[in-house]
């Protein structure tokens, strides 16, 4: 806690440098993490995926080998997250009917968490279709992206309330 009660961010020193955090002491636990995101799309980009009509290939594959290659290099985007030896990436991409929604889930038995890593799986994801699809129609948006759940760790489970609207 800071002077004020509120929770000290962990990534700090005492005298307010930033650190990696030392996690050799913690015991290793099954971590799991699901994270959630969207990216819409216009009607007739939608009806071109269903179809298989996009020049470059099925768009939700390719984001799917994205995102789970992303979760994978974490440690190499987030500069102070730790590398993990992941066990578990698993990504689906629905076609909804505004857009593609888009859900990771990752596991690993370790020392530290895999929540940035169910993230980022989501948001590479998101940005593979976005990639795949750009030279038909550069207004898809990409939102909506959040921890839904995670397990394992002395902090224990945690389920949004964000996950309700979903």
């Amino acid at each position: 806690m800071n002077d004020e009660g509120a929770p000290k961010l962990s990534h700090f020193d005492e005298s307010g440098k930033i650190r990696m955090v030392e996690i050799s002491g913690k015991k290793d636990t099954l971590r799991e993490a699901t994270a959630k995101g969207s990216i819409r799309l216009s009607r007739g980009l939608l009806d071109m995926i269903k179809a298989g009509a996009l020049e470059k290939g099925d768009p939700l594959e390719i984001a799917r080998i994205a995102g789970i290659m992303a979760a994978k290099k974490t440690h190499e985007l987030i500069p102070l997250c730790h590398q993990l030896l992941l066990t578990k990436v698993n990504l689906s991409l629905e076609v909804s009917e505004d857009g593609v929604e888009i859900e990771s889930h990752v596991a690993c038995l370790g020392k530290t968490g895999v929540e940035m890593e169910a993230l980022t799986a989501v948001s590479v994801a998101a940005l593979t279709v976005y990639d795949m699809c750009k030279a038909v129609d550069k207004t898809m948006v990409i939102g909506d992206i959040f921890l839904q759940k995670k397990t394992g760790g002395k902090s224990g489970p945690f389920q949004n309330p964000a996950s309700s609207r979903t």
